[in-house]
Order: structure tokens, then sequence, then C-alpha cells
């Protein structure tokens, strides 16, 4: 096997349905049917030849083999082992999965439940997937930025807050913007030394990318956070960190489950600003938590 089944699909089933999901956008549909069957049934689809998986998905043999390549395999033997092994890992006492299906009459416990259960796979398929020499490099840039600008619109906007709010605290210079003409007018100003932050789920929001376009154009170094690697924001990302996200469904809309893995890629970055930088980040942060502590106190009577 070129490379162990942990590699590419992290905790047995989650990493590789999470892979699928990533990369959907990119495939055809008769690709997508094979990397859909193969996540559903690994078991099943590692004890069929090339042509057998083909005929249970209703495509062409080349089609398994570009289906394999893109999930990371050099043809579909490699990936028929990889398989192979999950099965075994999955057949080693491991508990099956819960559904993560809401209803709409689902009893508020299982609401809980599901949701946590998603959350969790959500974050761990984020972590598993994520580029840490990407991740390193963004965060170097970012500790020694003269400035910081963060854009986001909808759910992706409360992400951009948060992190910019992080930085603030420990003495940087961020700015959150979710307006796309201040957005474009702040990137106009930015230069090399400065960083700008793209959070953009689907990587094709247009006012996400048009101001990470002005500063990329401009000599900022630029990040995107999205959870399509291929889409249009990163054209203009030097450095692209890839989020993981659960399967939408009526109650439960993408924007919850993609800002899930977004918070968990802006606290990675946070605490590895903090880190490169705590010999001024320790007293700035301590600085913010006693000009709040007052506010936390019991007044007297």
């Amino acid at each position: 096997m070129t490379q162990d089944v942990k590699e590419i699909f992290g905790s047995p089933g989650g990493s590789l349905a999470a892979k699928v999901r990533t990369l959907a956008p990119s495939m055809t549909r008769s690709m997508l049917r094979v990397a859909e069957a193969v996540a559903n049934d690994p078991a099943g689809c590692a004890a069929l030849t090339v042509t057998g998986l083909a005929e249970l998905t209703g495509t062409s043999e080349a089609t398994v083999v570009r289906t394999a390549r893109l999930l990371g395999y050099p043809g579909y033997r490699d990936l028929r082992l990889a398989l192979a092994g999950l099965a075994a890992q999955q057949q080693s006492g491991r508990a099956p999965a819960i559904t993560t299906d809401i209803a709409v009459d689902d009893p508020i416990a299982d609401v809980v439940a599901k949701l946590a259960y998603e959350e969790q796979q959500t974050l761990a398929d984020t972590a598993a997937g994520l580029d840490i020499a990407q991740l390193g490099a963004a965060v170097t840039a970012l500790a020694g930025a003269r400035r910081t600008d963060v854009y986001g619109i909808g759910a992706s906007g409360l992400v951009a807050q948060d992190l910019t709010q992080k930085l603030l605290r420990i003495g940087l210079i961020a700015h959150a913007h979710s307006d796309p003409h201040l957005a474009v007018t702040n990137a106009v100003q930015l230069r090399s030394g400065d960083v700008a932050i793209a959070i953009t789920h689907s990587g094709s929001t247009g006012d996400v990318i048009e101001p990470l376009r002005v500063a990329f154009e401009h000599g900022a170094t630029t990040v995107a956070v999205t959870g399509r690697p291929d889409s249009p924001v990163t054209q203009y990302a030097d450095h692209v960190l890839t989020t993981s996200t659960s399967r939408e469904s009526e109650l439960r809309p993408a924007a919850m489950s993609s800002r899930t893995s977004q918070l968990l890629v802006v606290d990675c970055l946070f605490v590895g600003v903090a880190q490169r930088t705590y010999e001024t980040a320790a007293p700035a942060l301590a600085a913010s938590y006693e000009a709040l502590a007052h506010r936390h106190r019991t007044s007297p009577r």
C-alpha cells in the first residue's frame, strides 16, 4: 500500500466521508457515485474488482480509476487495499455511527445527541484534513503582520469577528469586514507585510473574493479558509486552510456546520500566533482581562 489508511481516512469512515464531501464539487456525477459507494461500504467495495465496482455504480473502469486518483491513490489497486484496511478497522469492535438526520418530531434529547455527534465529527474531520505546513506559514505571516484584515459574510462574518477580537486582545492590529464596499476600500491600503484572510465555506462568495483579490494584487499575504480547496477564492490565496463540514439537512443548514470547522481553524491560527508572540501577547492578554475584571465582580450590597 502506497499510503497508510489513517493518512487518508483518519478515523475509520469519518474522514473518508469528509474527503468525499470536500471533493464533491470537483467530481462528475459518475465519479461521485463511485466515491459515495466506497465511503458508504468500504468492505463491500474492497471485495470488488475495478470492473465490479464500475458495474455496481453504473460507470466505467476509467471513471473508477480517476476517482481513486482524486482520492489520493495512484490507482484502484491502492484504493482497494486501503478500503480493506478501513473495513478491518470498522469490524474491530468500533460502535456503528448514529445517524445525524434530525426529524421534525425528534425529542430535544435526540437533537442534542445528534448535533453533538455531528459537531464532534466535523471538528475531527477538519483537524485530520488541515495542512499543517500551510497553517504554520499563515501563523508566521500573522505573527509578523503590520495589520490584518479579515473578510467574511453571514455566518463566516461571525467567525471573522471572532478572529479579529482574539488578535486585538493580544495587541495586534486587526479588522473584520462584512461590508463588501468597506472591505475593498480597506484592501486597497494593504501592502507587503500585511495579511488578508478570506473566510468562505463555498469559496465562491464574490463579496469575499473581491477584497482578497485586491489585497493579493497590492502585495499582502493572503489566506483562504474554505471548505472547497479548488474554489475561485484560492486563486488569490498564498495559503489555503481547508475546513470540513457535515452533511446539510433540512433542519441543519450548511452555515451551522461550516462555522464549527471555521472556528477551529481560527482558534488554531490564534493560538499559533500567541505562541509566536508570547512575550508581548501574554502581557496584552493579562491587561485585557484586568480591564474587564470589574464587570465580572459582584457589586457589594
